[in-house]
């Protein structure tokens, strides 16, 4: 290669700035190099015009194996996953909700459809599908959706205990997860929770005004009132091995900060928000206008995470605690997420889609715990959707932690996002670097992610 334009080099490098100095992010392999000052000040000019001469014979090149004729291997191959053993599958049991909240992207469960509760056949039936097409030698993840899972309450226990002698016979551990509003717990769910390894996560938008505000119940009570009470029958019967808190945020939500602490004041484990890009309500859902407001909102989160971190106090801030274990780990992906690889999703009535966000959607379609996962589809679906076949994704030094997009999201907005999702990440490294050099054993306790049934991606 006797010449390199510099959008070439922006599409395998990015330049970023910590109060240790310059640094330099190789997007393959998801590497990071401290640079001398006088280093980092030649790459960025190459990095903002036309870079000309022979890069073959630069050592910086060399070292990193870029640019070269002997480039070492790349970590991420341009050939598109086959479809792997199925890790994980979540069973809409209960396509029907006991609230109407005003963003809600699933129609309350039924998306588009009508309300329907899953059978203890159809149940057990995923369970089934799930250990016979799952890879012997590794764990399984059971998770539990709606609507309100809990409308189905007896499916969902009974499911579990049969799930756990399933995985016993096969010689297999199993987790479980569980998505609530957290308005119909009961001591018997609590006691559930502790007898076997659940994650459980709580829909929960801020204090009683926020909250009540946007996620109204259907007999007209205060939900944050019935929530507060199914936290109280948590902390009095057993809480599960993980309690997270999701914060759906709206171009209305306000400031993220006060809403962080206040939930992490309830005794949440992690704290997360995600943003509203599909709604029925298109007031509720953000533009490409309302990024920049989210992402400022959201590094003052990050920071004061970082303040207590540094204080030696614990700050469950999940946006920024996962991407700092991805990152520490050296994560790098072709694909957002699990979708349609190793994670699956269940309606009511057994049929398989790419995840719990697609159900009922015919263009996600994947089989059927019946008659087995989809194989063709699945290919097909990994085929289209590896992020460097993507546009504009495969010219962007971000996707490999981005992995291009939630397949929900994108099929109903485009990647309106993109701008956000960089400066999310760039702030994200830096704080790894900070963190690293300063406080490296923060990396030795840092807890590990709690997955949901699909991974989340670094751009949460």
């Amino acid at each position: 290669m006797n010449q390199v334009t510099a959008d070439e080099l922006a599409t395998e490098l990015h330049l970023f700035q910590s109060a240790e100095g310059s640094h330099l992010f190789v997007v393959d392999g998801s590497r990071i190099y401290d640079l001398p000052t006088e280093v980092a000040a030649d790459l960025n000019q190459s990095l903002s015009k036309i870079a000309k001469g022979n890069l073959d014979q630069d050592p910086l090149w060399t070292a990193l194996g870029l640019f070269s004729e002997n480039s070492l291997p790349r970590y991420i191959g341009s050939q598109p996953l086959e479809p792997p053993a199925l890790a994980s599958i979540s069973l809409n049991v209960a396509q029907a909700c006991n609230m109407s909240c005003g963003y809600c992207y699933a129609d309350t469960g039924k998306f588009g459809g009508r309300s329907r509760m899953m059978s203890i056949e159809v149940a057990k039936a995923s369970v089934d599908r799930l250990i016979a097409e799952s890879d012997p030698n590794m764990g399984v993840v059971v998770g539990y959706m709606g609507g309100e899972p809990l409308l189905n309450r007896a499916v969902v226990h009974e499911t579990t205990r049969y799930a756990a002698k399933a995985a016993e016979k096969a010689g297999r551990s199993i987790r479980f997860s569980l998505t609530t509003n957290a308005t119909m717990l009961q001591p018997v769910d609590a006691q559930l929770f502790t007898e076997f390894p659940f994650t459980v996560a709580v829909s929960i938008d801020g204090n009683q005004q926020q909250h009540d505000a946007i996620r109204q119940m259907n007999d007209g009570t205060s939900s944050y009132e019935r929530l507060q009470a199914g936290l109280a029958v948590l902390n009095r019967y057993g809480r599960p091995q993980h309690l997270a808190a999701r914060v759906t945020v709206t171009p209305k939500t306000g400031e993220l900060l006060p809403i962080l602490d206040h939930i992490l004041s309830l005794g949440f484990d992690e704290v997360g928000f995600a943003a509203v890009l599909v709604s029925p309500n298109p007031s509720l859902t953000f533009s490409t206008a309302d990024f920049g407001a989210f992402l400022s909102q959201m590094i003052a989160c990050g920071e004061k995470a970082l303040q207590e971190i540094a204080a030696g106090r614990s700050y469950p801030f999940g946006n920024l605690e996962t991407a700092l274990q991805e990152i520490h780990r050296g994560s790098h992906r072709p694909y957002p997420c699990g979708a349609g690889a190793a994670y699956l999703s269940a309606n009511a009535e057994g049929k398989l889609f790419a995840c719990h966000r697609l159900i009922d959607d015919p263009q996600f379609a994947m089989g059927s715990v019946q008659s087995g996962s989809d194989l063709k589809a699945r290919s097909a679906h990994l085929a289209r959707s590896h992020v460097d076949l993507m546009e504009p994704c495969h010219k962007c030094w971000a996707r490999y932690l981005c992995g291009g997009g939630c397949y929900h999201e994108v099929s109903h907005r485009g990647r309106i996002g993109c701008d956000y999702i960089r400066g999310w990440l760039d702030f994200c490294l830096r704080s790894y670097v900070e963190l690293s050099t300063r406080q490296p054993e923060y990396f030795v306790t840092l807890p590990t992610v709690e997955s949901m049934s699909s991974p989340t991606t670094l751009s949460s």
